[in-house]
């Protein structure tokens, strides 16, 4: 995926401009890593705050939108390119200032980018 489309929803994620996804379970391709707590868009990098719950000892992570590859609305589920373990070894997410940082943001999308492709995984 090219690094300029790695803070955009792919055309075909399912995406609808104006869906709050606040709630939606999130699922890497190897199972689910939490919830989204928000989504917002600085510096035009938007991306999800997704709530791990105990998962990763009640951290939060922050995936850009890019990595999302599917958004199922009645099922209230999000699927990402990703595993769970990429998304727990992802840059630290700790304030929520840093959603807000630009370099912050631009390690995270640096982080994802480079990861190898991955297929989607189950609805």
């Amino acid at each position: 995926m090219a690094i300029d489309r790695i803070w955009s929803y792919a055309p075909d994620s399912g995406h609808i401009e104006g869906l709050d996804l606040s709630g939606f379970t999130v699922a890497a391709t190897d199972g689910t890593i939490g919830h989204v707590d928000r989504e917002a868009a600085p510096h035009g990098m938007r991306h999800l705050v997704v709530d791990t719950g105990v998962w990763v000892f009640g951290r939060s992570v922050l995936v850009p939108a890019g990595v999302v590859t599917g958004i199922d609305t009645q099922g209230r589920k999000i699927t990402l390119a990703c595993t769970r373990g990429d998304a727990k070894a992802a840059p630290r997410f700790q304030t929520d200032s840093e959603t807000r940082d630009r370099e912050y943001l631009t390690a995270v999308g640096d982080y994802y980018h480079r990861l190898p492709p991955r297929t989607k995984a189950s609805a």
